[in-house]
């Protein structure tokens, strides 16, 4: 899993993208890049659903257990 996320980040972000002119520029671009990888971005792990939307299923299908 790690190797995949390391890749993806590379590929989207950093790979033939452009020249940063500063680390802070750089850092920004890649936390922007993982707050969309692990909210909205589809996981084929979570059965191609974004991490939110997996969430809240999980959650709704606990609830109408627990109930």
């Amino acid at each position: 899993m790690k190797e995949s996320f390391h890749a993806s980040l590379k590929r989207e972000t950093l790979q033939g993208a452009r020249h940063y002119g500063d680390a802070g520029t750089c850092r920004r671009t890649v936390f922007a890049w993982l707050a969309r990888y692990d909210t909205r971005r589809r996981h084929s792990a979570n059965g191609h659903l974004s991490p939110n939307e997996y969430e809240r299923r999980h959650r709704s299908a606990e609830l109408a257990l627990a109930a």
